[in-house]
């Protein structure tokens, strides 16, 4: 409470910064990905070297002056810096072993942010996406609650001995608030897969359209519309879906956390064994779910044919699906640690000379957290877009070879991203024969039809 103010105001920082690197992707993508590399590496750097510093300067100051309360308060922040310390030692190793790894493809991931940038360009009001989720996602979290009280106010009231009154909830009514439960889980899903097949519409109508300066006017607009016209079913059925996967990985958390000391290591082990197992199936069914958004986009196919439709593109892209989206989300990533790392150290300049405070860890872990969050529902919006702008370029390179009539929908940029993508991974010994779609450009068509003309000059 009493650093209520300069919680709020890291908060607002951190928003303030998410809405500057958007602003960012957007218009400088090509040497975003080396500033975020170098402001990363040195972030880290810095906020390790700031905590071993302030640790190292507590634990030599005088302690002879103070009383026993603010001693045992100083050991307590001694102790957390030095916790504090390690884990960002551990993180900065990590980070720079990630980095040293994936060196020689950040040029892939230039080209990438290059084309997602573009799409930016033409659709701005992407950027405002988050905003009218979470304020649809407020509305109805205010409902639920008010209805939930409504549901706990239901029955016959009954007085109890402490002369207060109970409300006796006896029939179908008692069995009401797991339907409530579901309903919470389910619309909650279902918001933000309108969100995904809101951004995935946009974004086709993008790569699909030739002349961009033929754009409609408002594309998120016609987005929507079809949306509600067309395609609620197919988002309520892929959020009953996760809904499937969700319920039953909370039950067995809520089972561990309740049985916790109690069972014994192999129920522990399998317990642990099975909310993995379902925590993993639920993230691919996500990611499965949003391509499907998209291939119903495309082709306005119900949920299960475009579902099929998308995991056949993406097993027959695996490879590509592994190299540019590993890349992509990473750098994204990337993005919010320099967030989280910008607020926290402002937080750590803030905080550490507040002396009345007694301890002054616990709101920065508080900002921080709220800084990741911001920065997620920002940089969220600009994976989709990747995502989508990658499924539509499997599709068009599927289903079309460059020929009169034929012609490809993609972008220069990103055709030359797919070939430096292709040379990446030959010289990294992972790439193998290239995809016969790969080499569907018009040059190769040519080749193809000479080759079949003096075949048949041949047999003639």
């Amino acid at each position: 409470m009493t650093s209520k103010e300069i919680i709020l105001g890291l908060c607002l920082l951190s928003l303030v910064l998410s809405m500057i690197l958007m602003v960012i992707i957007r218009y400088i993508s090509r040497v975003l990905v080396w500033i975020l590399t170098i402001l990363v590496i040195l972030g880290s750097l810095g906020g390790t070297g700031v905590l071993w510093w302030l640790y190292a300067k507590q634990r030599r100051s005088p302690k002879e002056t103070i009383t026993p309360e603010q001693l045992q308060i100083a050991e307590d922040n001694l102790r957390a810096l030095l916790i504090y310390a390690i884990s960002a030692t551990v993180f900065t190793v990590i980070l720079f072993l990630i980095m040293l790894v994936m060196r020689k493809r950040v040029a892939l991931t230039i080209a990438l942010f290059h084309v997602a940038g573009k799409v930016f360009i033409h659709l701005p009001l992407l950027v405002f996406q988050p905003f009218w989720t979470f304020f649809a996602l407020v509305l109805f979290w205010a409902y639920w609650i008010m209805t939930l009280l409504f549901l706990g106010t239901t029955g016959s009231p009954v007085q109890n001995e402490q002369g207060f009154v109970e409300f006796k909830i006896s029939g179908p009514l008692q069995y009401m608030w797991w339907y409530h439960v579901v309903g919470l889980i389910w619309i909650s899903e279902f918001i933000l897969a309108c969100q995904q097949m809101t951004v995935a519409g946009a974004v086709v109508t993008y790569y699909f359209t030739r002349d961009k300066r033929n754009l409609p006017f408002t594309p998120i607009l016609a987005s929507v519309n079809r949306l509600i016209r067309y395609h609620l079913g197919t988002v309520a059925k892929g959020s009953f879906i996760i809904t499937l996967v969700k319920i039953p990985r909370m039950i067995l958390m809520y089972i561990h956390s309740q049985l916790k000391g109690k069972e014994n290591a192999c129920a522990r082990c399998v317990l642990k064994s099975c909310i993995c197992c379902l925590w993993c199936l639920e993230k691919c069914l996500n990611y499965l779910n949003q391509n499907a958004y998209t291939a119903t986009a495309i082709n306005s196919t119900n949920f299960c044919t475009s579902a099929k439709d998308a995991f056949v593109i993406l097993v027959e892209n695996a490879l590509r699906v592994a190299t540019i989206n590993t890349v992509g989300d990473f750098m994204l990533f990337l993005g919010k640690v320099l967030i989280v790392c910008s607020t926290g150290l402002a937080g750590i300049m803030l905080l550490n000379y507040r002396q009345d405070y007694t301890v002054w860890v616990l709101p920065l872990i508080i900002v921080c957290l709220f800084a990741f969050l911001v920065a997620h529902c920002f940089l969220s919006i600009y994976e989709m877009v990747v995502d989508v702008l990658f499924l539509c370029f499997a599709i068009d390179t599927k289903y079309n070879d460059g020929s009169p009539g034929r012609e490809f929908y993609m972008d220069k940029v990103l055709m030359e991203f797919v070939e430096n993508s292709r040379k990446a991974m030959k010289e990294a010994g992972k790439g193998g024969v290239a995809d016969a779609r790969e080499l569907k450009n018009p040059i190769c068509t040519k080749i193809q039809k000479k080759k079949k003309k003096k075949i048949s000059w041949a047999w003639q």
